[in-house]
């Protein structure tokens, strides 16, 4: 792998930070973005999330990134920041360790409990996703689910394995086709189905997805000749030279015939042509079938998430 991956460890000191009481975050404006953006830089394989936000928030204003953006300290050059959003994104750069990024981890609950809980999901880096948890945890409902341990897995080559020559972008007309296989892979992921009507947010997702070119799939004839999605997955968010690969899923009746890495070979191939030069993705470490054929196309660990869904 590249010189990319030394931005994500080890963390090193730069210096304590001023302490004066309760540590407190504020929530950034138009002017903090550079700022935070640099933040999120110094590890753009973790921060990709938050850093897709921010680049929507720079150029059409937070509204239209639909969320905030909260930095710490409450005062001063900015150390830590977090997406507030419909994931809770903590952004801990490798420059801030030690109780300086617990203080920072405590702003930020400080700020989410002032505002209540708004997010599905509390989503980063492990460490730092799960001591945000474990300060909300004292006042927000329960979790419907801890996912503690996600390896953030990445690549920034030429895939191992050949890419499917079937597997391409999806196509505008293609989106009544594409819906229901998103809507399974959701069910399947998160434990619930999404409202996919017409006009609904998840389905203008998918539509945007397809629509920026993120959406890449494998459609085959099935019973009848009715077009079938075979293999799936979007570009989720693309910041910082990454792109963090999301809703990847084989059809259940397609499973064990070998689509998934050469599907997943073809994705990596266009995605850096295209789109960024490094692809990212992480997934739960109990799916040692997802690891196994990410791994073979060539994939490797660079850090590990943690996911708290509501």
């Amino acid at each position: 792998m590249s010189s990319w991956r030394s931005a994500v460890r080890p963390r090193a000191r730069t210096g304590d930070l001023p302490r004066r009481g309760a540590p407190r975050a504020r929530v950034l404006t138009s002017d903090d973005v550079a700022e935070a953006q640099r933040l999120c830089a110094l590890d753009p394989v973790g921060s990709a999330l938050a850093a897709a936000r921010l680049d929507v928030a720079a150029a059409a204003g937070f509204g239209a990134a639909g969320g905030q953006a909260w930095g710490f300290p409450e005062e001063g050059p900015l150390a830590a920041i977090c997406w507030s959003g419909a994931n809770l994104v903590p952004v801990v750069p490798p420059t801030l360790t030690g109780a300086d990024a617990e203080d920072a981890v405590a702003a930020f609950a400080r700020l989410a409990r002032v505002q209540g809980r708004r997010s599905s999901s509390i989503v980063g880096d492990q460490a730092w996703a799960l001591a945000l948890w474990d300060e909300l945890s004292r006042t927000w409902p329960a979790a419907r689910e801890v996912r503690a341990s996600q390896p953030s897995l990445a690549i920034d080559r030429a895939p191992d394995v050949d890419p499917d020559p079937a597997v391409r972008r999806a196509g505008i007309g293609e989106i009544d086709v594409m819906l229901p296989a998103c809507v399974r892979m959701f069910a399947e992921e998160v434990g619930y189905a999404p409202v996919a009507t017409p006009g609904s947010a998840y389905a203008l997702r998918v539509r945007s997805l397809v629509a920026e070119g993120r959406s890449f799939v494998r459609i085959d004839p099935g019973p009848g000749g009715a077009p079938v999605v075979a293999f799936k997955a979007e570009l989720g968010a693309v910041a910082g030279g990454v792109a963090q690969v999301q809703g990847v899923w084989v059809d259940p009746t397609l499973r064990g015939r070998g689509l998934a890495a050469p599907g997943m070979a073809a994705l990596v191939v266009a995605t850096r042509r295209d789109v960024a030069p490094v692809v990212s993705l992480y997934v739960n470490s109990f799916n040692a079938p997802a690891l196994a054929t990410y791994r073979r196309v060539g994939f490797e660990q660079v850090g590990t998430f943690a996911t708290v869904l509501f």
